[in-house]
């Protein structure tokens, strides 16, 4: 039975829809990438555009998982901060990990671009809100990010950000105003018909069921076709399935929730009153964006390892909202869903080698529109040979994530988040 999307803000205003047949048959490329997100498509359209015959598989639709289902973020970084990662790999290789976090930013703002992908509807800013007073490390941050990396920060004090964003909540921020948010299902189906464009070839309802990836020629078979490569990319994410058990055991399915809202622009204008988006600087904070020219808003927020769509998703995350913003009690909830993203336990992605001709892309969970871009750059140049910089992720590979145990572990560090900043509002409240 063919897949369809689910129902959401991004499948509503799809500006295009175009569809892809199944597999069939005996297929022989350089190249067979397994998961039409993101990170495959922009592995895809990078070896389409470097001469390589390519075939991409989806079990579903293409960008149908948390690559068509986010926030829409484009920003640099990582789900883990800077810090963290300088305390596994040193300060040196941290660095050039965050460079390649903000090239992913631009690799997306130049296809948009090359590509004319209007219907992306990229929107310049992106605010990191705090919900206490951070007595300068707001500051701090900014400068050190200017000065290592020539990021563009502006710190914005309290009375700004009142005059951005009416709610009690917050009381101050940085505005990155090199990040953008987007549309980002449209982005995804964009670059599927640029890599057929270049001749490469995309099959959708055609999931992986087994193979063989011993051999020189590597081997994949879906229900209807055998393919034969030389290579095979597995780029999928939260919705992977068994084909390579390694792979399937380095991550954690996350869960996690977005809301869209009724069209009220008199109520939406009066408590935010910009187009940047916000991302809460919370932990187990929210992330947000007014859409459709500032008539909704698109709320964002929570995770669990519940992988079911919990009946109270929109009351969940519609509580958060009018908790945030109290002028927003009469603000209705059109529609809401849920997607899985994939966590390592370090949470940094994982893209590497398997073994000789076996590559794999994944675990973007919570940073990956930009992460995703540059994850299937650097695993498409080390196939082609154009360069290895897909090594500086190897300390960061498929380490196993502990099972029904790490879903436990993730779950408590959740609430435990969850915990400290509850109490660390309280204590400059």
């Amino acid at each position: 039975m063919a897949a369809s999307y689910i129902d959401s803000y991004y499948t509503r205003t799809l500006a295009s829809h175009e569809s892809y047949p199944a597999a069939e048959g005996r297929i022989h490329v350089d190249v067979c990438i397994v998961g039409g997100g993101l990170a495959g498509l922009t592995a895809a359209l990078q070896l389409a555009r470097a001469g390589r015959s390519v075939a991409l598989f989806e079990a579903r639709r293409i960008a149908w998982g948390a690559s068509g289902r986010n926030g829409g973020f484009v920003s640099a970084g990582f789900a883990t901060g800077l810090s963290q990662i300088e305390r596994r790999v040193g300060p040196h290789q941290a660095r050039e990990l965050y460079r390649l976090s903000m090239e992913g930013v631009e690799i997306v703002r130049r296809n948009i671009a090359d590509l004319a992908i209007a219907e992306a509807q990229p929107v310049p800013g992106i605010v990191k809100a705090v919900r206490y007073e951070a007595r300068g490390a707001l500051q701090a941050l900014r400068d050190r990010q200017e000065r290592e990396f020539g990021l563009r920060l502006r710190y914005l004090p309290r009375d700004e950000m009142a005059a951005l964003f009416a709610s009690p909540k917050y009381r101050e921020g940085l505005l990155d105003e090199d990040a953008f948010h987007f549309h980002p299902l449209n982005y995804g189906r964009a670059l599927a018909r640029e890599i057929v464009r270049l001749g490469g070839r995309i099959f959708e309802n055609s999931p992986v069921a087994g193979g063989d990836l011993l051999g020189a020629c590597k081997r994949i078979e879906t229900d209807r076709a055998i393919v034969e490569a030389e290579q095979i990319l597995f780029a999928t994410g939260g919705y992977t399935e068994a084909v390579l058990p390694a792979l399937r055991r380095a991550f954690l399915p996350i869960a996690t929730y977005v809301l869209l809202t009724e069209a009220r622009p008199d109520l939406v204008r009066d408590a935010i009153r910009t187009s940047a988006a916000i991302l809460d600087d919370r932990r187990a904070g929210d992330y947000y964006r007014v859409v459709e020219n500032g008539d909704r808003i698109l709320w964002g927020g929570r995770i669990t390892t519940r992988t079911g769509d919990p009946r109270n998703i929109a009351a969940l995350l519609r509580r958060e909202m009018v908790t945030t913003y109290p002028q927003l009690a009469e603000l209705k909830v059109d529609v809401a869903w849920s997607g899985l993203m994939s966590y390592a336990r370090h949470l940094m992605p994982q893209i590497g080698q398997w073994q000789p001709g076996v590559w794999y892309c994944t675990a973007f969970g919570g940073h990956g529109m930009n992460t995703t871009a540059i994850g299937g750059t650097v695993v498409a140049e080390g196939m082609s040979g154009a360069s290895d910089r897909y090594r500086l992720f190897a300390p960061f590979g498929l380490s196993w994530s502990g099972g029904i145990f790490g879903k436990a572990a993730a779950q408590l560090t959740y609430w435990g988040y969850q915990a400290a900043d509850a109490m660390r509002e309280f204590r400059t409240s």
